[in-house]
């Protein structure tokens, strides 16, 4: 097929790389502008235009979508079979969605219409589900509301949300490449709107632990936010960062976040009426550390409340 790419993030590039093994033509490569950073001396591009320069593939990095008609019409010039989409960043316009043969189809990271949004990934593993996945969906104007075309179930155990992000990208580019060559002939279906839940985007703020919070609830969150944007809560006015925790047997009747316990096996603090006990941690301008590791030269007093 011919077909027009496009996505944003690391999330996006299997899909990419995906398509061009499978020798698809791709005619153009549509990502975000370039991002410049320390006030204009760096330029970073999108992982997505690097995958493409690297497989010699023509790039355009418009800097809106809605209502350029110079984008719309390279684009119909074109004269496409598909565009496939995977997190490009932008929600496509009419004028997009209509030019293709067979439609815009996106690649989604979760099992539509559960966490339609811009972070179904971290959400899922916030919410406790058991198993996420990828759907392939058509695109329309809504916000993931399309008929969805295939799905793949991924399950959740104790994954990081890196290491979620980074099996469901495999498995979204696998699904995408076998859903194309059904799509002449496959049939969308309708998702249940009254079955849909909302994923929105991550904040930085979210990560600061709230100790009101379960221990359940807070360890889900350290996997989810991890690596971005991290969790974290204030110790002698330093960001301490958490990088592993887990619920502790032990109940406790003390404030939330106060520190109960401090030992070789972690850092166990009274929240949401039971134990935290955070066991990897990491202070500004050093690695991440094990508490024990921590432990020597450092220490937490019995009974600090933690900010």
């Amino acid at each position: 097929m011919k077909i027009i790419y496009m996505g944003t993030p690391d999330f996006a590039v299997p899909s990419l790389e995906a398509l061009y093994q499978a020798g698809h033509e791709i005619c153009y490569v549509v990502t975000q502008p370039d991002a410049v950073r320390d006030r204009g001396k760096k330029v970073k591009f999108s992982p997505v235009k690097e995958k493409a320069l690297s497989l010699g593939l023509a790039v355009l990095q418009p800097v809106k979508v809605k209502g350029n008609e110079e984008l719309f019409g390279i684009l119909r010039e074109a004269k496409p079979d598909l565009i496939a989409v995977a997190a490009y960043g932008q929600i496509l316009p009419k004028e997009i969605l209509d030019i293709p043969v067979y439609g815009c189809v996106n690649v989604h990271g979760s099992l539509l219409p559960r966490f339609r949004g811009a972070a179904p990934i971290q959400r899922a593993i916030m919410a406790g589900d058991t198993e996420t996945g990828v759907t392939i969906m058509y695109m329309e104007e809504g916000l993931d509301t399309g008929d969805m075309l295939a799905k793949t179930v991924v399950p959740i155990g104790r994954k990081t949300g890196q290491q979620l992000h980074d099996e469901l990208a495999a498995a979204g580019a696998e699904l995408l490449v076998d859903t194309i060559l059904k799509l002449p002939s496959i049939t969308g279906e309708k998702q249940r709107d009254e079955e849909s839940t909302y994923a929105p985007m991550i904040s930085k703020k979210e990560g600061h632990i709230d100790f009101s919070k379960t221990p359940k609830e807070i360890e889900r969150m350290v996997r989810a936010f991890d690596p971005w944007p991290g969790t974290y809560f204030y110790y002698g006015g330093k960001m301490i960062k958490v990088h592993a925790a887990e619920e502790a047997a032990e109940n406790s009747s003390a404030a939330f976040g106060t520190v109960i316990g401090f030992s070789a096996q972690g850092l166990d603090i009274a929240a949401g009426g039971g134990v935290l006990r955070v066991t990897k941690i990491q202070v500004p301008g050093k690695k991440r550390v094990e508490i024990k590791e921590y432990l020597k030269g450092n220490s937490i007093e019995i009974g600090t409340v933690l900010g």
